[in-house]
C-alpha cells in the first residue's frame, strides 16, 4: 500500500478509536469498522478501516473494493489465508470469523449492497474484477468499557442510539422505496433491542432488584417501557414489511420508536448507572 494510502488510514484509525467508532468528513455517517487481520506472509496484525453492511443473519459484511482497485486489497488475501479476525464497532471489540461468501450468496448481498449505494457497483465496473465479499459473524467480545458494568451499559446504549439515528436518515432519504438492505437494517437494530431487553428481563434486573431493594420501583418502570418499546419495535418490522405504507408513516414510526426508546435509555441509566459501576466487570 502507497505510503499516502497507509497515512490516511491511519488517521482514520486513529479518529475511529479516539471518537468510539465515530469518523467525520467523507466517512460522516457512515456504518465504519475497523478490522485487523493477520497477515498472510508477515504473520503480523494488519489494521483496516472499512465501511460495513448489515447482513441478515447478524453479522457484517465486509466488500473488498480496494477503492475500485484492479487488485484485491491485503485484507482479503489475510483473512483468506486465516479467517479468524478481530473487529471494532462503535464501543465493541470482538472476535469474529470471516467467511467468503460464494455463488449466488455472494450475488445476493452484492446486489442488495449496490441497490442501496450504488458505489459499490461503480468500484466494481472500475476494478474490472468482481468484488469478494465477506461476512464477519461474532464469536466473542464486548463493549469497550474500562470502568464498571455502568459504563458498559452506555457504551451499549450509545451503539443503539448511533444505530437507530443512521436507520431514520436511511428511512428520509428512502423515497418511499424500502429496499432490501433498509429492511435489514431496520430489522438488525429490532433484534438487537429485543435481545438486550430479554437479558436484562430475566437477568440483570431480577440481580440487581434482590441486592437493592430502592431500585424496584425504576426496574419495575424499565419492565413496562420493556414492553411499550416491544410493541413499537413490532409496529416498525410490520410497517417495514408491508409495501403499502407511505414513507411518512415509516418515518412517523421510527420516530415514536426513537423518541420513547431515548426516553427509556436516560431514566435507565440515570438510576441503574451509579450501581451497575460498582460492580467489577472481572467480577
Amino acid at each position: 500500500m502507497p505510503n499516502s494510502a497507509q497515512n490516511f488510514n491511519q488517521r482514520v484509525i486513529e479518529e475511529f478509536r479516539a471518537n468510539h467508532g465515530r469518523v467525520g468528513g467523507m466517512f460522516e455517517g457512515a456504518r465504519l469498522l475497523l478490522l485487523t487481520t493477520t497477515g498472510a506472509r508477515s504473520g503480523e496484525p494488519h489494521t483496516t478501516p472499512l465501511g460495513y453492511l448489515h447482513g441478515e443473519s447478524g453479522e457484517m459484511i465486509v466488500i473488498a473494493s480496494a477503492g475500485g482497485a484492479p487488485t484485491h486489497p491485503a485484507w482479503y488475501h489475510n483473512v483468506r489465508a486465516n479467517p479468524k479476525v478481530t473487529v471494532e464497532s462503535d464501543n465493541f471489540t470482538y472476535t469474529a470469523e470471516a467467511r467468503v461468501l460464494v455463488g449466488e450468496e455472494r450475488d445476493t448481498v452484492f446486489r442488495r449492497a449496490a441497490v442501496a449505494d450504488p458505489g459499490w457497483q461503480e468500484y466494481q465496473d472500475n476494478a474490472g474484477r468482481t468484488l469478494p465479499v465477506v461476512a464477519l459473524t461474532m464469536v466473542d467480545g464486548g463493549p469497550n468499557a474500562e470502568g464498571g458494568w455502568g459504563d458498559a451499559l452506555v457504551a451499549i446504549h450509545a451503539t443503539f442510539r448511533r444505530e437507530l439515528a443512521l436507520v431514520r436518515a436511511e428511512v428520509a432519504a428512502s423515497g418511499g422505496s424500502i429496499g432490501a438492505q433498509l429492511r435489514i437494517n431496520c430489522l438488525s437494530v429490532c433484534e438487537g433491542l429485543h435481545t438486550h431487553h430479554h437479558h436484562e428481563d430475566a437477568g440483570v434486573f431480577p440481580s440487581l432488584a434482590e441486592g437493592n431493594p430502592e431500585l424496584r420501583p425504576a426496574l419495575e418502570r424499565l419492565g413496562e417501557e420493556h414492553k411499550e418499546i416491544a410493541r413499537l419495535v413490532d409496529e416498525l418490522q410490520a410497517v417495514i414489511r408491508e409495501d403499502d405504507r407511505t414513507p411518512a408513516e415509516l418515518l412517523a414510526t421510527v420516530d415514536r420508536l426513537i423518541a420513547d426508546l431515548e426516553a427509556h435509555l436516560d431514566y435507565e441509566e440515570e438510576h441503574l448507572v451509579p450501581v451497575l459501576n460498582g460492580l467489577s466487570l472481572d467480577g
